[in-house]
């Protein structure tokens, strides 16, 4: 295969309909791309989860990355015995301790760790500054960048030493719209000093701490940038995060697919523009034919000189860097599951049942 297009297929991140991946996401496999994302769509238990992580892994034979969003509360994809049942961080962040964040990574990555996955797309920072927001809301440890700082890092902490990525989100801050962008393109019109001193400190600080990953939001700030979301806009990704932030490590669309994205753009023309901005991977999760289309994307985008194949180098060292940092072979701990230690870090975090997220799907 040509060195350019895996280079550019390894700049996804995929995922699948249904229980079983098809012939299509196994051709992706092949080209080359980074891992999988998986969803309640793909599995009826968390056994069934272990199953699939293992195939999925012996399968690509490789260095295969594979995703999930287990936040907690409403937004965890693994749930029922023998995994905890965590309350919204909303409540985790009330107790403004720390440590106890920290314990929550801990357990968080035990228990992503024994199922099959590397990565975990949390903790969100955003600031829940906004009561009408219908997106962020109890997810986010709190109203004040300072709380959310101190918790987000500990449960980033907590993931990272136990082995799994962690994946700040939503930058630069989704917590005050009053849309979601899963279902349309919100806007938000705060000057640069507010962004300043309430949704960047967060992922200030993550970046200082020299942690795994950071998720872009698909909403248009237009004080960064009028034109464009977030995900795409190079003010934001290389000049705001990586110039004066400092952050060094992967930056992560969210999914391509969403609303917010497809309803304005084709999924190629948001690829493109995610990667020349300076998203480093790009989130597709659910159709073979936009993953397809954003692969060819950046491949004629770099043919064409608008993508530069030093920007897709650049993504590629730092996927090379996080593979060698998290990636595990398929293994078989689900016997830790409900051990001593399990129980410890379990102790006192379950919560009454909680809805689910209905964008999950």
């Amino acid at each position: 295969m040509d060195e350019l297009r895996r280079q550019c297929a390894r700049m996804l991140m995929v995922g699948f309909m249904g229980r079983d991946p098809d012939a299509d996401f196994h051709a992706l496999v092949e080209e080359g791309i980074f891992g999988a994302v998986l969803f309640r769509r793909n599995f009826e238990s968390p056994r069934e989860a272990a199953g699939l992580c293992r195939a999925l892994k012996e399968r690509a034979a490789r260095p295969f990355l594979l995703g999930v969003d287990q936040e907690g509360g409403r937004v965890a994809r693994l749930r029922g015995p023998p995994f905890t049942a965590l309350p919204p961080m909303r409540e985790i962040g009330a107790k403004a301790d720390a440590a106890l964040a920290e314990r929550v990574g801990r357990l968080l990555a035990f228990e992503l760790r024994a199922v099959g996955f590397d990565w975990d797309f949390a903790p969100v920072l955003d600031v829940d500054t906004n009561p009408q927001n219908p997106v962020i809301g109890d997810r986010a440890f709190g109203a004040g960048p300072e709380l959310v700082s101190k918790m987000g890092l500990a449960l980033s902490r907590g993931l990272e030493g136990s082995g799994v990525a962690s994946c700040a989100k939503h930058f630069p801050g989704h917590g005050d719209t009053v849309q979601d962008s899963h279902l349309v393109l919100p806007r938000l019109p705060h000057g640069l000093e507010r962004l300043r001193k309430v949704e960047l400190p967060p992922f200030a600080d993550y970046a200082r701490a020299h942690l795994a990953s950071v998720m872009t939001a698909h909403v248009i700030f237009e004080a960064v940038d009028h034109a464009v979301p977030a995900t795409m806009s190079r003010k934001a990704v290389d000049g705001i995060l990586r110039r004066e932030l400092g952050f060094g490590g992967v930056v992560v669309s969210d999914d391509l697919e969403m609303k917010a994205i497809v309803d304005h753009y084709s999924v190629g023309e948001a690829a493109v523009a995610s990667a020349v901005a300076g998203a480093d991977l790009l989130l597709v999760c659910h159709r073979a034919a936009a993953q397809r289309e954003a692969i060819e994307g950046l491949v004629r985008a770099v043919e064409s000189g608008r993508l530069s194949r030093s920007r897709v180098e650049e993504a590629n060292r730092r996927l090379d860097f996080l593979e060698r940092r998290f990636s595990h072979p398929a293994e078989d701990r689900w016997s830790t599951l409900g051990n001593a230690e399990h129980r410890e870090l379990a102790r006192g975090l379950s919560a009454q049942e909680v809805g689910e997220d209905p964008t999950e799907s």
